[in-house]
Protein backbone atom coordinates (compact mmCIF):
# COMPACT_ATOMS: atom_id res chain seq x y z
CA UNK A 1 0.00 0.00 0.00
CA UNK A 2 2.94 2.53 0.48
CA UNK A 3 4.11 2.20 -2.77
CA UNK A 4 0.56 2.70 -4.28
CA UNK A 5 0.69 6.19 -5.14
CA UNK A 6 4.51 5.80 -6.95
CA UNK A 7 3.06 2.63 -9.40
CA UNK A 8 2.66 3.93 -12.79
CA UNK A 9 -0.31 1.25 -13.15
CA UNK A 10 -2.52 1.82 -10.32
CA UNK A 11 -4.50 4.74 -10.08
CA UNK A 12 -3.63 8.15 -7.38
CA UNK A 13 -7.29 9.06 -7.69
CA UNK A 14 -8.43 5.92 -6.17
CA UNK A 15 -6.41 5.39 -3.06
CA UNK A 16 -7.57 2.47 -0.88
CA UNK A 17 -7.86 3.00 2.71
CA UNK A 18 -4.93 1.41 4.07
CA UNK A 19 -5.74 0.67 7.28
CA UNK A 20 -9.11 -0.79 6.47
CA UNK A 21 -7.22 -3.06 3.98
CA UNK A 22 -4.68 -4.25 6.66
CA UNK A 23 -7.21 -4.63 9.10
CA UNK A 24 -9.21 -7.41 6.43
CA UNK A 25 -5.71 -9.05 5.70
CA UNK A 26 -4.82 -9.55 9.07
CA UNK A 27 -8.33 -10.91 10.08
CA UNK A 28 -7.65 -13.29 7.09
CA UNK A 29 -4.23 -14.27 8.21
CA UNK A 30 -5.37 -15.07 11.70
CA UNK A 31 -8.10 -17.60 10.12
CA UNK A 32 -6.02 -18.98 7.97
CA UNK A 33 -3.73 -19.48 11.04
CA UNK A 34 -6.31 -21.47 12.61
CA UNK A 35 -8.25 -23.04 10.00
CA UNK A 36 -5.17 -24.29 7.00
CA UNK A 37 -1.91 -23.07 7.55
CA UNK A 38 1.10 -23.49 4.78
CA UNK A 39 3.23 -21.89 2.73
CA UNK A 40 1.00 -19.18 1.60
CA UNK A 41 0.59 -18.60 5.06
CA UNK A 42 4.04 -17.68 5.87
CA UNK A 43 4.36 -15.27 2.75
CA UNK A 44 1.61 -13.34 3.83
CA UNK A 45 3.32 -13.33 7.50
CA UNK A 46 6.01 -12.07 5.86
CA UNK A 47 4.11 -9.60 4.13
CA UNK A 48 2.28 -8.42 7.03
CA UNK A 49 5.08 -7.77 8.99
CA UNK A 50 7.07 -5.84 6.29
CA UNK A 51 4.59 -3.73 5.40
CA UNK A 52 4.78 0.26 6.72
CA UNK A 53 4.38 2.06 8.72
CA UNK A 54 4.55 -0.33 11.93
CA UNK A 55 2.11 0.10 14.33
CA UNK A 56 1.71 -3.01 16.59
CA UNK A 57 5.51 -4.67 17.24
CA UNK A 58 3.77 -6.94 19.81
CA UNK A 59 1.32 -8.26 16.69
CA UNK A 60 4.30 -8.22 14.67
CA UNK A 61 6.46 -10.53 16.97
CA UNK A 62 3.46 -12.62 17.48
CA UNK A 63 3.21 -13.48 13.82
CA UNK A 64 6.83 -13.53 13.18
CA UNK A 65 7.16 -16.17 16.03
CA UNK A 66 3.89 -18.21 14.23
CA UNK A 67 6.15 -17.83 10.95
CA UNK A 68 9.38 -19.42 12.04
CA UNK A 69 7.75 -22.29 14.31
CA UNK A 70 4.96 -22.86 10.56
CA UNK A 71 8.14 -22.86 8.46
CA UNK A 72 10.05 -25.49 10.35
CA UNK A 73 7.39 -27.63 11.25
CA UNK A 74 7.31 -27.42 7.06
CA UNK A 75 11.33 -28.32 6.64
CA UNK A 76 11.95 -24.40 5.19
CA UNK A 77 14.60 -24.66 7.63
CA UNK A 78 16.77 -27.69 5.71
CA UNK A 79 18.66 -27.16 2.41
CA UNK A 80 16.40 -28.47 -0.22
CA UNK A 81 19.13 -28.51 -2.85
CA UNK A 82 19.85 -32.19 -3.52
CA UNK A 83 15.72 -32.96 -2.64
CA UNK A 84 14.10 -34.50 -5.54
CA UNK A 85 11.57 -31.25 -6.48
CA UNK A 86 11.39 -28.76 -9.11
CA UNK A 87 13.98 -25.37 -9.44
CA UNK A 88 11.01 -23.04 -9.08
CA UNK A 89 10.24 -24.80 -5.51
CA UNK A 90 13.44 -25.35 -4.24
CA UNK A 91 14.00 -21.65 -5.09
CA UNK A 92 10.77 -20.18 -3.38
CA UNK A 93 11.39 -22.49 0.11
CA UNK A 94 14.87 -20.63 0.43
CA UNK A 95 13.53 -17.57 -0.50
CA UNK A 96 10.94 -17.99 2.10
CA UNK A 97 13.70 -18.75 4.86
CA UNK A 98 16.01 -15.82 3.86
CA UNK A 99 13.38 -13.26 4.13
CA UNK A 100 12.12 -14.95 7.43
CA UNK A 101 15.95 -14.54 8.85
CA UNK A 102 15.94 -11.04 7.59
CA UNK A 103 13.02 -9.84 9.42
CA UNK A 104 13.92 -12.06 12.89
CA UNK A 105 17.45 -10.50 13.30
CA UNK A 106 16.24 -6.69 12.24
CA UNK A 107 13.21 -7.21 14.47
CA UNK A 108 15.73 -8.27 17.52
CA UNK A 109 17.49 -5.62 16.81
CA UNK A 110 14.41 -2.64 16.60
CA UNK A 111 12.37 -4.41 19.42
CA UNK A 112 15.24 -5.36 22.15
CA UNK A 113 13.90 -9.03 21.64
CA UNK A 114 16.15 -11.92 21.56
CA UNK A 115 15.85 -13.78 17.88
CA UNK A 116 13.94 -16.58 17.40
CA UNK A 117 16.15 -18.34 14.74
CA UNK A 118 19.58 -20.07 15.92
CA UNK A 119 22.05 -20.71 13.20
CA UNK A 120 22.62 -24.16 14.23
CA UNK A 121 18.81 -24.83 13.53
CA UNK A 122 19.23 -24.69 10.19
CA UNK A 123 21.14 -25.41 7.06
CA UNK A 124 19.92 -23.43 4.37
CA UNK A 125 22.44 -22.63 1.95
CA UNK A 126 23.01 -18.16 1.80
CA UNK A 127 21.82 -16.89 -1.19
CA UNK A 128 23.34 -17.22 -4.92
CA UNK A 129 22.28 -15.91 -8.02
CA UNK A 130 21.95 -19.54 -8.88
CA UNK A 131 18.81 -19.31 -6.56
CA UNK A 132 17.88 -15.80 -7.60
CA UNK A 133 18.01 -14.81 -11.05
CA UNK A 134 17.81 -16.98 -14.16
CA UNK A 135 19.73 -17.14 -17.15
CA UNK A 136 18.41 -14.33 -19.15
CA UNK A 137 18.43 -11.85 -16.08
CA UNK A 138 19.13 -8.34 -16.93
CA UNK A 139 22.35 -6.35 -15.39
CA UNK A 140 19.44 -4.14 -13.42
CA UNK A 141 18.28 -7.74 -11.68
CA UNK A 142 21.29 -9.12 -11.25
CA UNK A 143 22.18 -5.81 -9.04
CA UNK A 144 19.43 -6.24 -7.46
CA UNK A 145 19.86 -9.90 -6.49
CA UNK A 146 23.38 -8.42 -5.41
CA UNK A 147 22.00 -5.98 -2.87
CA UNK A 148 19.89 -9.12 -1.41
CA UNK A 149 22.38 -11.58 -1.08
CA UNK A 150 24.61 -8.92 0.70
CA UNK A 151 21.66 -8.11 3.15
CA UNK A 152 21.12 -11.21 4.10
CA UNK A 153 25.04 -12.19 4.79
CA UNK A 154 24.99 -8.83 6.62
CA UNK A 155 22.43 -10.47 8.75
CA UNK A 156 24.07 -13.03 9.91
CA UNK A 157 26.57 -10.68 11.03
CA UNK A 158 24.77 -8.76 12.99
CA UNK A 159 23.25 -11.98 14.84
CA UNK A 160 26.93 -12.31 16.33
CA UNK A 161 26.10 -9.06 17.41
CA UNK A 162 22.88 -9.94 18.84
CA UNK A 163 24.41 -13.30 20.50
CA UNK A 164 26.53 -11.07 22.40
CA UNK A 165 23.90 -8.38 23.36
CA UNK A 166 21.75 -10.91 24.44
CA UNK A 167 23.70 -13.39 26.22
CA UNK A 168 22.87 -12.93 30.06
CA UNK A 169 25.10 -15.73 31.29
CA UNK A 170 28.52 -14.69 29.62
CA UNK A 171 31.10 -13.47 32.34
CA UNK A 172 31.76 -10.08 30.03
CA UNK A 173 35.06 -9.07 31.93
CA UNK A 174 36.71 -11.92 30.63
CA UNK A 175 38.14 -11.83 27.31
CA UNK A 176 36.76 -8.68 26.41
CA UNK A 177 39.22 -7.45 24.02
CA UNK A 178 38.70 -10.47 22.32
CA UNK A 179 34.90 -10.61 21.61
CA UNK A 180 35.45 -6.73 20.44
CA UNK A 181 38.39 -8.04 17.84
CA UNK A 182 35.65 -11.25 16.83
CA UNK A 183 33.07 -8.24 16.34
CA UNK A 184 35.42 -6.57 14.36
CA UNK A 185 37.10 -9.01 12.23
CA UNK A 186 33.07 -10.67 11.37
CA UNK A 187 32.29 -7.02 10.00
CA UNK A 188 35.75 -6.74 7.96
CA UNK A 189 35.72 -10.23 6.65
CA UNK A 190 31.92 -9.39 5.65
CA UNK A 191 32.99 -6.39 3.52
CA UNK A 192 35.98 -8.15 1.94
CA UNK A 193 33.33 -10.99 0.54
CA UNK A 194 31.17 -8.53 -1.56
CA UNK A 195 31.90 -7.54 -5.00
CA UNK A 196 33.64 -4.21 -5.91
CA UNK A 197 29.60 -2.51 -6.59
CA UNK A 198 28.54 -3.40 -3.70
CA UNK A 199 31.42 -2.69 -1.44
CA UNK A 200 30.80 0.84 -2.94
CA UNK A 201 26.91 1.45 -1.21
CA UNK A 202 28.44 0.35 1.85
CA UNK A 203 31.72 2.19 2.42
CA UNK A 204 31.02 5.34 0.27
CA UNK A 205 27.28 5.44 -0.46
CA UNK A 206 27.82 4.94 -4.22
CA UNK A 207 25.30 3.02 -6.57
CA UNK A 208 22.10 4.37 -4.54
CA UNK A 209 19.83 4.01 -7.04
CA UNK A 210 20.30 -0.01 -7.36
CA UNK A 211 16.78 -1.59 -5.79
CA UNK A 212 17.33 -1.55 -1.77
CA UNK A 213 20.90 -0.15 -1.91
CA UNK A 214 19.86 2.59 0.27
CA UNK A 215 18.18 0.55 2.75
CA UNK A 216 21.55 -2.06 2.78
CA UNK A 217 23.45 1.14 3.07
CA UNK A 218 21.65 2.13 6.60
CA UNK A 219 21.29 -1.77 7.51
CA UNK A 220 25.38 -1.65 8.04
CA UNK A 221 25.54 1.92 9.20
CA UNK A 222 23.15 0.43 12.25
CA UNK A 223 25.45 -2.65 12.46
CA UNK A 224 28.89 -0.34 12.80
CA UNK A 225 26.54 1.93 15.12
CA UNK A 226 25.86 -0.99 17.67
CA UNK A 227 29.75 -2.69 17.12
CA UNK A 228 30.80 1.02 18.59
CA UNK A 229 28.27 0.61 21.18
CA UNK A 230 29.60 -2.32 21.85
CA UNK A 231 32.76 -1.68 22.63
CA UNK A 232 32.02 1.52 24.47
CA UNK A 233 30.32 -1.01 26.75
CA UNK A 234 32.88 -2.77 26.98
CA UNK A 235 35.55 -0.18 27.97
CA UNK A 236 32.67 1.65 30.62
CA UNK A 237 33.07 -1.59 32.37
CA UNK A 238 36.87 -1.90 32.03
CA UNK A 239 37.83 1.60 33.00
CA UNK A 240 36.73 2.80 36.24
CA UNK A 241 38.25 6.14 35.78
CA UNK A 242 37.16 7.84 32.41
CA UNK A 243 40.28 8.54 30.17
CA UNK A 244 41.48 8.79 26.82
CA UNK A 245 40.72 5.73 25.69
CA UNK A 246 36.74 6.11 26.66
CA UNK A 247 36.72 9.54 24.92
CA UNK A 248 38.02 7.82 21.96
CA UNK A 249 34.95 5.42 22.19
CA UNK A 250 32.66 8.42 22.46
CA UNK A 251 34.40 9.94 19.73
CA UNK A 252 33.80 6.16 17.43
CA UNK A 253 30.09 6.09 18.47
CA UNK A 254 29.16 9.62 17.77
CA UNK A 255 31.25 9.25 14.06
CA UNK A 256 28.70 5.93 13.54
CA UNK A 257 25.75 7.99 14.29
CA UNK A 258 27.11 11.01 12.16
CA UNK A 259 27.17 8.59 9.25
CA UNK A 260 23.43 7.55 9.36
CA UNK A 261 22.91 11.57 9.75
CA UNK A 262 24.67 12.29 6.59
CA UNK A 263 22.98 9.60 4.56
CA UNK A 264 19.61 10.87 5.07
CA UNK A 265 20.53 13.76 4.17
CA UNK A 266 21.62 12.81 0.75
CA UNK A 267 18.69 10.74 0.11
CA UNK A 268 16.58 11.64 -3.23
CA UNK A 269 12.50 10.98 -4.06
CA UNK A 270 14.13 8.05 -5.88
CA UNK A 271 15.83 6.30 -2.77
CA UNK A 272 12.71 6.91 -0.70
CA UNK A 273 10.76 5.47 -2.70
CA UNK A 274 12.32 2.83 -3.11
CA UNK A 275 12.61 -0.52 -0.62
CA UNK A 276 13.06 -0.25 2.96
CA UNK A 277 12.71 -2.64 6.02
CA UNK A 278 9.98 -0.71 8.73
CA UNK A 279 11.86 -1.79 11.45
CA UNK A 280 15.02 0.60 9.63
CA UNK A 281 12.79 3.38 11.64
CA UNK A 282 14.80 2.36 14.90
CA UNK A 283 18.28 3.36 13.31
CA UNK A 284 17.35 7.11 13.49
CA UNK A 285 16.04 6.81 17.48
CA UNK A 286 18.90 4.73 17.91
CA UNK A 287 21.03 7.34 16.41
CA UNK A 288 19.69 10.24 17.61
CA UNK A 289 19.15 9.23 20.98
CA UNK A 290 22.82 8.58 21.67
CA UNK A 291 23.96 12.04 20.05
CA UNK A 292 21.43 13.60 22.51
CA UNK A 293 22.95 12.18 25.45
CA UNK A 294 26.84 12.78 24.18
CA UNK A 295 25.53 16.25 24.48
CA UNK A 296 24.01 16.11 27.54
CA UNK A 297 26.87 14.28 29.20
CA UNK A 298 29.95 16.62 28.04
CA UNK A 299 28.47 19.87 28.39
CA UNK A 300 27.21 21.62 31.79
CA UNK A 301 25.01 24.59 30.85
CA UNK A 302 22.27 24.86 28.37
CA UNK A 303 24.37 27.59 26.56
CA UNK A 304 27.15 24.95 25.94
CA UNK A 305 24.94 22.74 25.44
CA UNK A 306 23.09 24.26 22.31
CA UNK A 307 26.47 24.70 20.82
CA UNK A 308 27.38 21.04 21.12
CA UNK A 309 28.50 18.95 17.62
CA UNK A 310 26.29 16.52 18.69
CA UNK A 311 23.60 18.10 19.39
CA UNK A 312 23.66 20.19 16.06
CA UNK A 313 23.97 16.37 14.16
CA UNK A 314 20.47 15.63 16.28
CA UNK A 315 19.11 18.47 14.91
CA UNK A 316 20.69 17.95 11.40
CA UNK A 317 18.66 14.37 11.48
CA UNK A 318 15.56 15.87 12.65
CA UNK A 319 15.46 18.36 10.02
CA UNK A 320 16.19 16.03 7.01
CA UNK A 321 13.56 13.53 8.20
CA UNK A 322 10.95 16.37 8.63
CA UNK A 323 11.96 17.25 5.15
CA UNK A 324 11.43 13.73 3.56
CA UNK A 325 8.22 13.80 5.46
CA UNK A 326 6.80 16.79 4.30
CA UNK A 327 7.88 16.61 0.14
CA UNK A 328 7.60 12.84 0.06
CA UNK A 329 5.61 11.30 2.89
CA UNK A 330 8.37 9.22 3.84
CA UNK A 331 7.06 7.54 6.94
CA UNK A 332 10.40 5.85 8.09
CA UNK A 333 11.42 8.97 10.43
CA UNK A 334 7.86 9.38 11.81
CA UNK A 335 8.65 7.55 15.43
CA UNK A 336 11.85 9.56 15.55
CA UNK A 337 10.00 12.65 14.79
CA UNK A 338 7.50 12.12 17.63
CA UNK A 339 9.91 11.13 20.25
CA UNK A 340 12.49 13.64 19.65
CA UNK A 341 11.46 16.27 17.55
CA UNK A 342 10.15 18.51 20.49
CA UNK A 343 13.19 17.55 23.18
CA UNK A 344 15.85 18.42 20.43
CA UNK A 345 14.09 22.15 19.45
CA UNK A 346 13.78 22.40 23.54
CA UNK A 347 17.47 21.96 24.32
CA UNK A 348 18.45 24.28 21.60
CA UNK A 349 16.12 26.89 23.04
CA UNK A 350 17.04 26.88 26.12
CA UNK A 351 15.17 30.07 28.04
CA UNK A 352 18.24 30.88 29.93
CA UNK A 353 21.80 29.75 28.60
CA UNK A 354 23.20 29.30 32.46
CA UNK A 355 20.47 26.71 33.20
CA UNK A 356 22.11 23.96 34.09
CA UNK A 357 22.30 20.13 32.18
CA UNK A 358 20.70 18.13 34.91
CA UNK A 359 17.25 19.56 33.79
CA UNK A 360 17.18 19.06 30.84
CA UNK A 361 18.69 15.16 31.19
CA UNK A 362 15.38 15.12 32.96
CA UNK A 363 13.56 15.84 30.05
CA UNK A 364 15.82 13.20 28.13
CA UNK A 365 14.76 10.61 30.61
CA UNK A 366 11.05 11.11 30.26
CA UNK A 367 11.65 10.37 26.80
CA UNK A 368 10.66 7.01 25.66
CA UNK A 369 14.01 5.65 24.69
CA UNK A 370 14.64 2.86 21.94
CA UNK A 371 14.32 -0.59 23.55
CA UNK A 372 17.63 -1.91 22.89
CA UNK A 373 19.26 1.12 24.47
CA UNK A 374 18.20 -0.42 27.20
CA UNK A 375 20.58 -3.55 27.16
CA UNK A 376 23.61 -0.91 27.41
CA UNK A 377 22.85 0.61 30.43
CA UNK A 378 26.43 1.00 31.21
CA UNK A 379 26.69 4.21 28.38
CA UNK A 380 24.23 5.84 30.13
CA UNK A 381 25.97 5.79 33.85
CA UNK A 382 26.10 9.61 34.39
CA UNK A 383 21.86 9.53 34.91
Amino acid sequence: MIFWKNSPDLPSQYFPDSRFIWNQATETLFSELHISPGISTIIAIILNVGGRPTTSMIMNEIQLGAAVSLAQSLGLNRDPVDWNISMPEKCLRMKIWWALIVHDKWLSLAYGTPPQIKRYQYDVPDPSLEYLTTKDATNAQIQAASVFMALVTLTGVLDKFLDHVYDLNQDRDQDSGQTSLDLELSLGQWEDSLSDDVRRIITRGNNLHIPGAANLRLAYLSTKLLRRRIELDIEKQEDTVPGDSLTNRYIQVRRAAEEIVLLVQELGETHLNDFWLPVSAFAFTSAITFLLRCALETENTAGGLAQSASLKLAKNLIDSLQSHQQNSGWDLGDLCLAQYAEVVERLLTADSPSATVPEFQQLMMSSEVPIIDELFPNLWDMF
